[in-house]
């Protein structure tokens, strides 16, 4: 059979709250985003595994709040006046930060100037290497909210979402085969969708659980 050359041809998800699809695994998250501006403190620490949804639905509330987006690995003191300023932020990777000083002093100066801080994370804040006992009082008295890994039914509306995204058609068993056979993430869900999309470009051939398990061999 002929192969032809799978191009990379850029993939939009879609990202509006109505496309965050809730099931146990995240609904008490969504409702503390939901329940923005009413959090105590004005900050929210919302923490779930790799590929569990939290950049999505903190990109679903920057877009309510007009906020930016900070990676925390690049957070310093000199960066924090300005963006308390911003009225709304989202700092992700708050366990990865450089500089706990910088942190401290951004919790505490956008409550004083009335902005929201939404930081992102892999894990709860008592088990971060925090080296500034004030940071770790603060972010202990913090509203903490989590998402846990995606169970079945998340997993496969997931996964039919990415195929959508990606104009994809796909029988009603293809779905079902790659849920039970995948790591429980997001990301693992991406990952063989994407791969799927390649194989079948390159094949020209529609998606199928032959083709899945073909795939699966190959990056498993």
């Amino acid at each position: 059979m002929t192969r032809q050359l799978a191009l990379d041809l850029p993939c939009r998800p879609a990202l509006g709250r109505e496309d965050f699809l809730v099931t146990a695994c995240n609904e008490t998250a969504v409702a503390m985003i939901d329940r923005w501006p009413d959090w105590p403190g004005q900050a929210l620490l919302l923490h779930g595994p790799t590929g569990s949804g939290k950049s999505h639905l903190a990109e679903v509330w920057r877009g309510r709040a007009g906020g930016i987006l900070v990676d925390a690995k690049t957070l310093d003191v000199a960066m924090v006046p300005q963006l308390a300023t911003a009225g709304a932020v989202v700092l992700d990777n708050a366990e990865q930060t450089r500089d706990w000083a910088a942190l401290f002093h951004l919790v505490n100066l956008m409550r004083e100037e009335g902005g929201f801080l939404l930081l992102l994370s892999t894990q709860p804040p008592g088990s971060w290497n925090i080296s500034l006992a004030d940071l770790a009082s603060r972010l202990a008295a913090m509203q903490t909210t989590s998402i846990s890994k995606p169970d079945d039914q998340l997993l496969g509306a997931v996964m039919l979402k990415m195929l959508a995204d990606r104009q994809l058609r796909a029988p009603a068993d293809l779905v079902p085969y790659l849920v039970s056979r995948i790591e429980r993430s997001f990301t693992a869900a991406a990952a063989i969708i994407a791969a799927l999309d390649r194989e079948a470009m390159s094949e020209r051939r529609g998606l199928s659980v032959a083709l899945a398990r073909k795939v699966l061999a190959q990056t498993q």
